[in-house]
Order: C-alpha cells, then structure tokens, then sequence
C-alpha cells in the first residue's frame, strides 16, 4: 500500500503562485512514475504533470506549460508542483497521483496510475 497526502493549496490571486506538495509513505519503494492531476467544478478529472521516477522525464498538459514545474525528491518521498503566473481556471481540486506498476516512466493516463491522494482545492481569485 502507498499513502499519498497533499499539502499547500489555498487561495491565490490571479498572477500569483502557490506549491503544492505531496509526500507519500507506506511502500514507496514501489513507487514509480507520479502524477498531478486537477478536477474543475463540473469538469472532468485532468492531467496536469506527471514525472518518472528518477525525475529526469516529465510532461506538462499545454494549460500549464511554462507556468507549473513538477519535481520529486525520493531520498524525502516527497513530489512538488510549483504553480506560477497562476489563473482563475486553475482553480480546481489537486490529486497526486502514483503508479507502482510497470516502467518506470512517467504515465498521463488516469487509469495508468495505482494510488490517489484525497486532494487539496486551489481557487484562484480574478
């Protein structure tokens, strides 16, 4: 079993940054690719970044490209997400996100991943 928990959402203005961490624990040496998914309001659950497990390999969805930063320090079982430059459509609920089985490259399908955390809300104000 691996527990994911997520810290660090809150309310931002528009331009403004926030970091979001996850920190998991349980078997996290089975820990592979990590992920950051988001869910709107009336939305359906989306990819946001997602990195492998030596942390060389990442992907951003093109709503954040330029603007979020996905890291992960294994020796600290911790994923961040750096959030910059942020807008009122990021506002949503954050899920981190991880995948024990297979490689160890990073996966940006929902169904590719194995474990979820409960989430933090990110609103951003205009």
């Amino acid at each position: 079993q691996v527990q994911l928990e997520e810290s660090g959402g809150g309310l931002a203005q528009a331009g403004g940054s926030l970091t979001l961490t996850c920190k998991h624990s349980g078997r996290t040496t089975s820990t592979n690719g990590m992920g950051w998914f988001r869910q709107a309001q009336g939305k359906a659950r989306e990819i946001v970044a997602a990195i492998s497990w030596s942390g060389t390999s990442t992907f951003y969805a093109d709503a954040v490209k330029g603007r979020f930063t996905i890291s992960r320090d294994n020796s600290k079982n911790m994923m961040s997400l750096q959030m910059k430059s942020l807008k009122p459509e990021d506002t949503a609920v954050y899920y981190c996100a991880a995948v024990v089985r297979g490689s160890n490259q990073y996966k940006t399908q929902e169904e590719d991943y194995d474990y979820w955390g409960q989430g933090t809300q990110v609103t951003v104000s205009s």
